[in-house]
């Protein structure tokens, strides 16, 4: 995997050179250069690597997934900024399995980079509403869920959605204990 500024110096060097051939008459040989050079834009813009990673996902491929992710050694010089948010995005989503507490940090941070999709936010914020609702913080996981909502406007999590407002209202009523004092001994 390259890094973002050298895909993009590839990519100059390869469209000069793809000029320079069409300048010499070798129009094909230019075409097909420059042609070759829009394939490291688009890797500039979208990492190969989290496109193999959300294939991954998409198998339920979890160790491939993480595998892909680890390939990835510095994020930040490797990635544009959207492209760190998806980063920390699966990498919350790989994470949430076995530590809540690193996946909680994984998800506000893909939420602070940013991700382009609105779908993906209200993913990543309806995560973070169960994380917190698990570490029993209830009015963040509340506002956490009501932008998750917000954010889905192909209601393409309303069934997780409606599950989480279910629990938590489960959560918040109180215990009720019927019936009398116990009584030891056989019942007759």
């Amino acid at each position: 995997m390259f890094n973002k500024n050298i895909k993009l110096f590839l990519a100059a060097a390869i469209i000069t050179y793809g000029v320079y051939q069409i300048i010499e008459t070798y129009v094909g040989n230019g075409i097909m250069l420059i042609l070759l050079a829009l394939v490291f834009v688009f890797f500039y813009f979208k990492n190969e690597m989290i496109l193999l990673a959300f294939l991954k996902l998409r198998k339920q491929d979890f160790p491939g997934t993480e595998r892909l992710l680890n390939k990835i050694k510095n994020p930040k010089s490797a990635l544009t900024k959207k492209q760190q948010g998806y980063y920390n995005f699966l990498k919350g989503i790989m994470v949430s399995q076995t530590n809540m507490n690193d996946a909680e940090k994984y998800f506000k941070n893909a939420i602070s980079l940013g991700l382009s999709m609105d779908h993906d936010l209200a993913m990543a914020k309806l995560n973070l509403a169960g994380i917190a609702f698990t570490k029993r913080r209830k009015l963040e996981a509340q506002n956490l869920l009501q932008e998750a909502q917000k954010l889905d406007k192909r209601d393409m999590l309303s069934e997780q959605i409606k599950m989480m407002k279910q629990q938590m209202k489960k959560a918040s009523m109180p215990n009720q204990h019927f019936g009398g004092q116990q009584r030891g001994g056989k019942r007759r």
